[in-house]
């Protein structure tokens, strides 16, 4: 159920929101929503995208996590059906990011003060409102919500996540993202790696 009240466009990312914490706005079939990222000591685990290479016709959205974890769980995958389970403060309708809504995550969240990776198109992202460019060196900087600075109780790992976005053209992998230097790269779906459940609320 979306039912969290509407956020002001003005709202800083890491601000308490909805469950969890205000991560940005994605645009997702026309419609804006406001991302929330859940909290880490009951939001985050680990575990393998599938134990099979199997594809998954129906998590290969690049935008829409939501519709990827339900492919996901229908496919047999615990990682996923561990998200759609989650309750957190009477909210329960979590998913696993897709690969734009994690990018947006580092975007606005990222943890540490290292310089960007600036491999070719990273930091292009088609499901965020308004246009984004390439990342520089310095771009995006340190969030400044003081939760999410490496070492803080919120922060993300500066290490890789999964997504919820299979790879397009080869079902023995999905897409991750690093929060060290920025960039997305891809893992094979038996590899053990790390996932922030995400929710969402149309604005």
């Amino acid at each position: 159920m979306e039912t969290t009240p509407a956020a002001p466009l003005s709202i800083a990312p890491g601000t308490p929101m909805g469950g969890g914490f205000y991560a940005g706005l994605v645009k997702i079939s026309g419609q804006v929503y406001a991302l929330v990222i859940a909290p880490k000591a009951t939001g985050e685990t680990k575990g393998s995208w599938h134990k099979d290479y199997a594809d998954v016709p129906g998590a290969k959205h690049y935008d829409d996590g939501r519709a990827n974890t339900r492919a996901m769980a229908e496919a047999g995958c615990p990682l996923a059906a561990w998200a759609l389970t989650l309750k957190i403060d009477g909210v329960d309708d979590w998913y696993l990011p897709s690969q734009d809504e994690l990018e947006i995550c580092y975007r606005n969240l990222k943890p540490t003060e290292d310089e960007n990776h600036c491999y070719a198109r990273s930091g292009i992202n088609l499901a965020a409102p308004e246009l984004t460019r390439p990342y520089t060196p310095e771009m995006p900087a340190q969030t400044t919500a003081e939760a999410f600075k490496e070492g803080g109780l919120e922060a993300f790992d500066p290490a890789w996540y999964w997504s919820s976005s299979q790879h397009a053209t080869d079902s023995d992998f999905a897409w991750g993202q690093r929060f060290l230097g920025g960039y997305q790269d891809s893992f094979l779906k038996s590899y053990e790696g790390r996932a922030r459940a995400v929710r969402r609320f149309p604005i």
